[in-house]
C-alpha cells in the first residue's frame, strides 16, 4: 500500500508528535508499504521518512523543483514537479490512503485539496485519516462537519475521512483501509 502523508517540515516540534510521526514510518516500513510524502530533510516529514526507510520500507518523495536542493537523501524514489498543484495531484495520483499529522498551511491545503478528489471522484476505497494531536484541527473538522450540514454540500464527505488523536488510534484505522 502507499500511504501519502501530509505535515508539518519544521523543527523544535513537540516529542509527543514526533514520536506519532515516528510510529506511522515504523508501522509503514514493518508492514512493507510505501511512504509517499513532500520530500524534504526537515521536520515530521523527515522523521516519517527515517522510520519508514530504518523498518524496510520504501520512500517516495514528491517535490517542488524549487525545494528540490532541500530533498530528503533517505528517498528511493524522487518524483520532481514543477509547482505545488502538480505536487498535490501526483502525491494524491500516487496513493492508496492518507495521512495528516500536525502541520501548517500548506497540510491543511494538501487536505481539503485530496478530500475534495476523494469526493468529485466517489473514491472511498482510500481512506483519510486526520491525526488531530492535542486539538490541532478541531477548527478545521468543525468546518467540515458545519459545511457537510450546511445546504451548500453534503454529508458524503465525512465518510471519507476518520479523526483520530493518537497515534494507537490511527494505526487501528491504517490497519482497516
Amino acid at each position: 500500500m502507499n500511504v501519502a502523508v501530509y505535515c508539518s517540515s519544521r523543527a523544535n516540534l513537540p516529542d509527543e508528535v514526533v514520536d506519532i510521526a515516528r510510529q506511522l514510518g515504523h508501522w509503514l516500513g514493518s508492514h512493507g508499504h510505501t511512504l509517499v510524502y513532500g520530500g524534504v530533510n526537515a521536520g515530521l516529514m523527515h522523521v516519517v521518512a527515517e522510520a519508514t526507510h530504518r523498518s524496510g520500507g520504501h520512500v517516495t518523495g514528491v517535490i517542488t523543483r524549487g525545494f528540490a536542493h532541500r530533498a530528503d537523501s533517505l528517498v528511493n524514489n524522487m518524483v520532481l514537479t514543477d509547482d505545488l498543484n502538480e505536487r498535490k495531484s501526483r502525491m494524491i495520483a500516487l496513493a492508496d490512503a492518507f495521512v495528516v499529522l500536525p502541520g501548517g498551511i500548506g497540510t491543511i491545503d494538501e487536505w481539503f485539496s485530496t478530500l475534495s478528489q476523494l469526493v468529485v471522484n466517489q473514491d472511498s476505497a482510500r481512506g483519510m485519516i486526520i491525526v488531530n494531536y492535542n486539538h490541532m484541527y478541531d477548527a478545521a473538522w468543525q468546518q467540515l462537519r458545519d459545511t457537510a450540514a450546511s445546504p451548500y454540500a453534503d454529508d458524503s464527505c465525512l465518510r471519507f475521512v476518520t479523526n483520530v488523536t493518537d497515534a494507537a488510534s490511527m494505526l487501528k484505522e491504517l490497519e482497516n483501509i
